[in-house]
């Protein structure tokens, strides 16, 4: 403990050191992708500044230029019509009235007005003429100088110019003089504009009197001289108005400044102090067309950008995402820990797993064996006492405690078969049986209960299906001895029916053989009663619609044209070698309830308490078929209604087998039946369509062609009509009649055969076979019939009563061969060996092989048969214990084999050094047979590694020993012989 809270200290601070760092990467994360968000945003708001600013500083060119383009044409129409026209055509009326019709073409104008020419020469004759002085721009008469610029014609909304000398300023002069010396429009310092008082400049261009060549020498130019006309442009409108035409004005401040002189910038346009947000800015250049002044347009927004969301969320998502991972990887490594620490858990639980699975299977070895050794001891001597002689009471006694014993020893199988089940050590045969044989058997078991409860029972096998099969015929025959021994104990009136057909029938349900939307659905009232009855073997109803005589006849036909198909070479089956069945056990008992549907085939689990109190059982045989079946390569499931009954349904893939192909020659396969029926007619009145089909079905495997009427008087008419096709006396020699088919009205009957025979119209009267259900049948009618057959119907017991009516009894027939027989063949004469320490087992196992003729010497312990078994030993087998003290059958076996194995390779090298190969030296093996109460997978194969030959499991029985036996005694010489 105190190791341990070091390492989870250690843990802890880990983890959380891992955490805190990796919270501060996200922090870090977080801050570098929100910083490129801003930069990106910035760059993105810079771009779009460049281009707004752009965009404007183009527009005012453009707007400038078109204006200069005005003027010009303005000075280019006043050197055609003032100076070029003699008398002029111009006049300051003419000016003030075409300048004002033509303003709107110069929105960026304030004004126009035209300043001529005068030299101080020519200034007296001017001022006679135009009846007025030249002044100064401060309106006094202007001083004598070389020339001057005073304005003759105005436009009306700068009449004030009139007179003004525009060369008495010193850099309005300046101007006047590098615009004639260029031929260019020049432009003044930003100025207060006099009505307006906005910003603005002069526009001054040189009017010539003749027009000059581009390449004219400044001379030229001033020579040419006649005027000067200027515009004043109202920058701030200019801008206004060009602003207020675009989208985004209110985002952006824009300022233009003239830069003419780079150290003492003019404002032309915007606030005096810079406003916006300063870091963003743009500054576009602008070209008025005067080289000599140099203009700019500087751009920036109004406030800062706003910080989109996506700066935040990209980020604060980031870091989510980046959580997620974090934690995603830390539960995943969390896992990985915790995954290898349940694997290094289950490792151990594995390994005590393992343990406990050897203890439990030691501890199924200790019980099976601890109970078969006395439950064989029981059997044993109440098998030799019923072969003593025994009153009636007496034997009734001894036979009703052996079948309790056979009982618990079925009980003890069946815990066994789900052990080996769980462990996955339960294997399947594959030996040729004869399913029909199976089912008589399985009919003969069940056929006393039956009688007792007044119930039918009945199989059907289609005629598909093939006589012999490979496959186990001991797991099939528990399958179908488990539904049916469930349907007998729950049933008291109506039927319990066994179907087999083949999978290939389409009317067969296999796919989706449970509908629980129908199970459990039904009244209780839904059950015959009254005249009410449906068509089913027994008249009530059943719990699967799909096995009505509907679906039945239907598979009936189904089979007539497969046969058919099959007789003309055409097999339609997909794989000749697999045969798939499809078999059905249909009762009509109290059914299932519907909470109890779910756990049907659990182990040891039953509808309710009651059912074992009212019914008995354990509950484990459905579990071991549903288990069988699915070795079989099948699946099992059922269709069951609370009062009404239940079918259940499963299929098996077994293997075609043509030949007896690997059994024994000396036995049969099925039972052989009787071969004097074929060609007999028989007449069955059913008014049953299933039962019939059953009855049918029986007598066809006698070879006797069956007719069915539904009531005796259909039987009349029936034999009427053959009887009138044909006096060769060709009618039935048998007629079948159902017990509820029958009345007391019907004795008329033989009557009416003896009439018939008597008016010579019949040659023999048919005998009349009654068939019931209970031996109260029985004592009913056989007055009045030939016979009552009480079923369950099977062919040989039906052969029986046929040769019983008929009078055959004492024709030759086949005699059935007897285990009895063989065994006594077998073993008569043969000295067996019987080793056991329990004196009760050693008595019952002498007994029983002394009284097929064998010779028995018995041993009680492994040494004490090493001792009888020397060499020289005239034994033909030996029966070995498993469990015995001093020295087990397992080791004594492997000291037999040991001897044996050094013998024969002496003989061996004998023969090698005398150089005689017709000598041929003695090959010892003793067949070796455990015998133990001990029935688990692994004592088998221990056995099978010891050298033992074979297993034969108390109690044993008569056809286990004969298989036992017969491996070894009847298949090879016998020691010394």
């Amino acid at each position: 403990m105190g190791t341990e809270m070091p390492v989870a200290r250690q843990r802890w601070w880990q983890t959380w050191t891992a955490w805190i760092l990796w919270m501060l990467l996200m922090v870090s994360v977080w801050v570098a992708i929100h910083w490129y968000n801003l930069e990106s945003t910035m760059r993105t708001a810079e771009e779009a500044l460049v281009n707004m600013c752009d965009e404007r500083a183009r527009m005012l060119q453009d707007q400038f230029a078109v204006s200069v383009n005005h003027v010009h044409a303005l000075a280019v129409l006043i050197s055609t019509f003032h100076y070029q026209k003699n008398p002029s055509a111009m006049d300051q009326d003419t000016f003030a009235f075409y300048t004002g019709m033509t303003a709107f073409e110069r929105p960026l104008l304030s004004g126009v007005a035209y300043a001529q020419r005068v030299l101080h020469s020519d200034r007296g004759n001017f001022e006679s003429q135009q009846g007025w002085t030249i002044k100064t721009m401060k309106r006094e008469p202007s001083p004598e100088q070389d020339e001057y610029a005073p304005v003759i014609f105005s436009q009306e909304t700068v009449s004030y110019l009139e007179v003004l000398d525009m060369m008495s300023g010193e850099e309005d002069r300046e101007n006047i003089l590098r615009a004639r010396a260029t031929g260019k429009a020049v432009l003044t310092n930003p100025f207060r504009l006099l009505e307006s008082n906005h910003l603005g400049v002069v526009l001054t261009f040189p009017v010539y009197r003749i027009g000059i060549p581009a390449d004219a020498t400044i001379e030229d130019r001033v020579e040419a001289t006649a005027g000067y006309l200027g515009g004043a442009f109202d920058v701030e409108s200019l801008v206004e108005n060009l602003l207020k035409k675009l989208a985004g004005n209110q985002d952006i401040v824009v300022n233009v400044h003239d830069v003419t002189n780079i150290s003492d910038p003019l404002i032309m346009y915007g606030a005096q102090n810079s406003e916006g947000y300063k870091p963003l800015s743009r500054v576009s250049m602008l070209d008025f067309g005067d080289p000599f002044r140099k203009h700019q347009m500087v751009c920036r927004y109004s406030q800062k950008p706003p910080i989109p969301w996506s700066a935040i969320t990209s980020p604060s998502g980031m870091v989510v995402i980046l959580m997620l991972v974090a934690y995603i990887l830390y539960a995943a490594q969390k896992r990985y820990v915790m995954v290898m620490e349940d694997c290094r858990k289950m490792e151990e639980l594995k390994v005590q797993a393992e343990a406990a699975d050897v203890a439990k299977s030691q501890f199924l070895a200790t019980v099976s064996h601890e109970i078969r050794t006395p439950m064989n001891g029981v059997l044993g001597m109440l098998d030799m006492l019923l072969d003593t002689d025994l009153n009636l009471t007496q034997k009734d006694y001894a036979q009703t405690a052996q079948v309790c014993g056979k009982a618990l020893i079925a009980l003890i199988n069946e815990v066994l078969d789900r052990a080996k089940i769980e462990a996955g050590k339960l294997e399947i045969e594959s030996v040729p049986f004869d399913l029909r044989s199976i089912l008589d058997d399985v009919l003969s078991l069940f056929s006393a209960k039956s009688r007792e409860k007044g119930i039918e029972l009945a199989a059907f096998v289609s005629d598909n299906v093939p006589q012999v099969l490979t496959g186990d015929p001991g797991r099939f025959r528990q399958i179908i001895t488990n539904l049916v021994g469930n349907s007998v104990k729950f049933t008291d009136r109506g039927h319990i029916f066994i179907q087999v057909h083949l999978a290939e029938h389409p009317n067969m349900p296999i796919e989706g053989m449970v509908c629980p939307s129908t199970n459990g659905k039904v009244d209780e009232l839904e059950v015959m009663s009254g005249g009410t009855a449906f068509n089913t073997l027994s008249g009530y109803k059943a719990a699967d619609n799909r096995n009505s005589w509907e679906n039945f006849k239907l598979l009936l036909s189904n089979e007539a044209s497969l046969a058919a198909v099959s007789l003309n070479g055409r097999p339609c089956e997909k794989n000749p070698e697999s045969v798939t069945l499809i078999v059905s056990v249909e009762d009509t008992g109290i059914g299932i309830p519907l909470h109890a549907q779910e756990r049907v085939f659990t182990p040891f689990m039953q509808a309710d308490s009651s059912t074992s109190r009212n019914y008995g059982g354990t509950g484990i045989g459905l579990s071991i078929s549903k288990c069988l079946v699915e070795l079989m390569g099948g699946r099992i499931n059922f269709i069951s209604k609370p009062n009404v009954g239940s079918t259940f349904t499963f299929s098996a893939v077994l293997q075609r087998c043509t030949v007896n192909a690997g059994g024994d020659p000396k036995r049969s396969l099925s039972e052989d039946l009787p071969t004097c029926f074929k060609g007999i007619k028989a007449l069955l009145v059913d008014e049953r369509s299933v039962r019939s089909a059953v009855t049918k079905y029986h007598l066809h495997r006698l070879g006797i062609s069956v007719e069915i009427a539904k009531n005796t008087k259909m039987a009349l008419s029936t034999l009427n009509r053959q009887n009138g096709c044909s006096r060769n006396g060709k009618l039935p020699k048998v007629l079948f009649i159902e017990k509820d088919s029958w009345n007391n009205s019907d004795v008329c009957l033989l009557n009416h055969f003896l009439e018939r025979k008597q008016a010579d119209h019949i040659h023999e009267v048919p005998k009349v076979i009654l068939l019931g259900i209970s031996e109260c049948d029985k004592a009913k009618g056989e007055s009045l019939v030939d016979i009552v057959f009480v079923k369950p119907l099977r062919a040989s017991t039906v052969a029986v009563c046929l040769q019983q009516v008929l009078g055959m009894d004492n024709q030759p027939r086949k005699e059935l061969p007897k285990g009895a027989v063989f065994l006594r063949s077998l073993l008569t004469g043969k000295n067996i060996l019987v080793v056991d320490d329990n004196k009760v087992n050693l008595r019952v196992a002498a007994a029983a092989l002394k009284k097929y003729g064998a010779k028995v010497e018995c041993a009680e312990s492994g040494k004490e048969a090493l001792s009888l078994l020397p060499l020289s030993h005239e034994f033909d087998a030996c029966f070995m214990d498993v469990q015995m003290p001093e020295m087990d059958g397992f080791e004594a076996t492997r000291q037999i084999r040991l001897m044996e194995n050094e013998a024969n390779e002496l003989a061996k090298l004998r023969r090698v050094q005398s150089n005689d190969s017709d000598i041929v030296p003695p090959q010892w093996h003793l067949p070796i047979l455990a015998m133990t109460a001990d029935v688990i997978q692994a004592t088998y194969e221990e056995c099978m590694k010891c050298g033992m030959d074979g297993y034969v499991s108390k109690p044993f029985d008569e056809e286990q020993l004969y298989q036992a036996v017969a491996k070894f005694v009847a298949s090879k010489p016998l020691q010394g012989s």
